[in-house]
């Protein structure tokens, strides 16, 4: 098996799934492998829907009047490996007698309405984008993604993972995908990908934040706290507080995200520890939640988003200098005191502005 497998933006990172297949029993290997294979693919159609999607941006003519809420829908792949399934649920429908179609349903409504009660914004794209959903996708698929166009979710496999719809804060990230691939395009690859990563477990964790009406101080600040089974040794995929200490596993292995740029992961897996060395900014945000106090997504998240929609940030961005522009940005919104929180939260990861 390659180490230098190239990956899309999945729930489930690639050295996990490598982790399962070999080892794991040989119906978990299965299932990681036929994983993995999928993703590889995703990947290439990511891309091309994000390229449209730039296209018809700079084509389309601006929009007079703002959508007055989300528009979801969501299909049912049936085991099924084609997009986007069966219609099953549509805006405004009631509840079906699926957990899955209803959760995913749920999930897209809660993430559009956190981005647009907390930053104004109308839906991904800013532009009141339709949410599409896809459910039941694939056979034991254990994972979830955001294709540029439409979220896709596994049932997971049981033994392992649970359905991929359980998590809000899961939707909630790869929806942010979204969002950062409109605002800053940023390029998913090593520190820039890490980035990437990053924005989307800080947007998923708010989301959840939002719904439940936590402070910084009550949420766990985990990613996946409901899709490990039982029979997992771990708590969730990712810990914004607490980077590599999510799960230590036979099966799964352990959590090796670092919390400091003494511990950054250099390696030519996973597009460059995308995955991995995100722990480093999740700290940093962190730091800056719980530095600040109260909720969240007012200080904390409101200096994150506007330096990612900064025209500043480049696609290449080092997290030097996104730290740079959570700088900026803090002093602009906010003052000489959130300034020097956001200075010291990322100095605290070995990253001096």
């Amino acid at each position: 098996m390659s180490v230098h497998r190239r990956c899309a933006p999945c729930a489930v990172p690639p050295h996990v799934l490598e982790r399962i297949a070999r080892n794991g029993n040989d119906e978990q290997r299965s299932w990681a492998l036929s994983t993995m294979a999928q993703d590889a693919s995703h990947r290439t159609v990511r891309v091309h829907n994000a390229f449209l999607r730039a296209a018809q941006r700079t084509a389309a003519p601006p929009r007079l009047t703002p959508t007055s809420g989300p528009r979801r829908t969501v299909g049912d792949a049936k085991e099924a490996e084609e997009l986007p399934g069966v219609t099953v649920r549509a805006e405004g429908d009631n509840p079906v007698d699926d957990t899955t179609v209803n959760e995913a349903y749920d999930g897209l409504g809660a993430t559009f309405e956190f981005f647009r009660a907390t930053y104004g914004r109308d839906s991904i794209d800013d532009d009141g984008m339709a949410l599409l959903a896809t459910v039941h996708y694939g056979s034991h698929y254990d994972n979830a993604f955001w294709n540029g166009r439409q979220m896709v979710f596994g049932d997971g496999d049981g033994e392992l993972f649970n359905r991929f719809t359980v998590s809000l804060d899961i939707i909630g990230h790869e929806l942010a995908h979204g969002v950062t691939e409109d605002e800053a395009q940023l390029m998913y690859l090593n520190q820039s990908g890490a980035l990437n990563e990053s924005m989307s477990d800080v947007f998923g964790s708010l989301v959840r934040q939002f719904q439940r009406g936590e402070t910084a101080e009550q949420a766990d600040w985990l990613i996946g706290a409901s899709l490990l089974t039982d029979a997992v040794h771990g708590v969730a995929l990712r810990s914004l507080k607490e980077p590599g200490t999510a799960y230590d596993d036979p099966v799964l292995g352990d959590d090796i995200q670092p919390a400091h740029m003494d511990d950054y992961v250099r390696t030519n897996a996973d597009n460059g520890g995308v995955h991995i060395n995100s722990g480093i900014p999740n700290k940093a945000f962190y730091n800056v939640a719980i530095a600040l106090g109260g909720h969240a997504w007012e200080r904390a998240g409101q200096i994150w988003y506007e330096a990612l929609r900064s025209p500043q940030l480049r696609p290449n961005a080092t997290f030097r200098s996104f730290a740079t522009m959570t700088t900026r940005q803090a002093q602009v919104l906010f003052g000489a005191d959130e300034t020097k929180t956001v200075r010291e939260a990322w100095a605290a990861v070995g990253i001096s502005v």
